[in-house]
């Protein structure tokens, strides 16, 4: 198939493209920014750009393009709207104006987080599904990317084009932008028990979504490595992550200490993916358990962390 990927210059496109290619397709990269997979520069907002992008022959799209919750503070609410949003309506147009029959939309976990979980009060670890609702996301970011899911929704109930959404957890490299404590590996190596995967089973989960489609129809999928943790830890989770961490793992204490990190005294949120596994069929191949082999062996740890890493769209925007 030829794809249309956006987002083809960021940090998800520069691992899907590559991946797609490698699946037997052809890649027609779209981005703001210029990159080694972008064939076409400009925004979703405009329609004419992605007028232009299907002309060029597109059987399919790939939507991971998007304004990001770090966006926020450079870029207004109607930026936000008109490329998360707008963006999105004009690729389904356009998609059910072709005949297509799949697209896959990259949307975020962060939309399930709302006030009451940021704020991190409750007595129990929340669980986190696809069944989870009302969802009341807390930023202009969450609430555009629940709407975004909600036009693939339509799209795919009223026009039949076959719509699967994938809420990913956290995968970028670069340090959080608002924890102060534990920061850096060390945050990356605990978001594996509940809230992170690599970029490339981000990018895995898409070639997969890509593929079934046409049998999946409409759906969305919580898409994070698998949580070692189960329900009953809840509470515990809540009051002495530590502890339910070394009875799953004992030697993790040990381990986070050679390497002078610290285990969570608290988990507040757990991302269950049961549902990509029993219906799409997909598991992240790496988890915490790959984490703790890399202490063990004292091998490269088998995620990415670059603090300095910029997007594209930035380095541009500071040239």
């Amino acid at each position: 198939m030829r794809v249309l990927l956006t987002g083809s210059s960021g940090w998800l496109g520069r691992f899907l493209a590559p991946r797609l290619r490698s699946a037997g397709h052809v890649v027609l990269g779209l981005d703001v920014a210029p990159g080694a997979d972008t064939d076409v520069v400009g925004t979703v907002a405009d329609r004419a750009v992605v007028d232009h992008a299907f002309g060029l022959g597109v059987d399919a799209v790939i939507h991971a393009g998007a304004l990001h919750k770090p966006d926020i503070a450079r870029s207004s609410a109607q930026a936000f709207i008109d490329v998360n949003v707008t963006g999105t309506l004009h690729l389904l147009e356009a998609a059910r104006s072709a005949g297509h029959d799949r697209f896959v939309f990259t949307s975020t976990t962060s939309l399930m987080i709302d006030q009451s979980i940021r704020d991190d009060t409750a007595l129990s670890a929340v669980w986190l599904d696809e069944r989870r609702g009302p969802l009341t996301p807390r930023n202009i970011y969450g609430v555009t990317k629940l709407a975004a899911e909600g036009l693939c929704r339509i799209f795919s109930q009223q026009h039949g084009l076959n719509c699967v959404v994938l809420r990913t957890a956290r995968f970028f490299p670069e340090d959080d932008d608002t924890h102060v404590h534990p920061t850096g590996p060390n945050l990356k190596a605990i978001e594996f028990l509940h809230r992170r995967l690599t970029v490339e089973d981000a990018a895995d989960a898409h070639i997969v979504a890509l593929a079934q489609a046409p049998t999946l129809g409409f759906d969305v999928f919580i898409v994070s490595a698998k949580s070692p943790f189960v329900r009953a830890d809840a509470a515990a989770l809540r009051s002495d992550a530590a502890a339910v961490i070394a009875r799953h793992f004992p030697d993790a204490p040990e381990l986070f200490a050679r390497r002078g990190w610290v285990l969570p005294t608290s988990i507040g949120r757990v991302y269950d993916v049961g549902h990509a596994e029993r219906r799409m069929g997909f598991r992240c191949r790496t988890g915490f358990s790959d984490v703790l082999d890399a202490l063990r062996e004292n091998r490269v740890l088998p995620f990415t962390h670059d603090p300095t890493y910029v997007p594209v769209k930035e380095l541009q925007r500071t040239t």
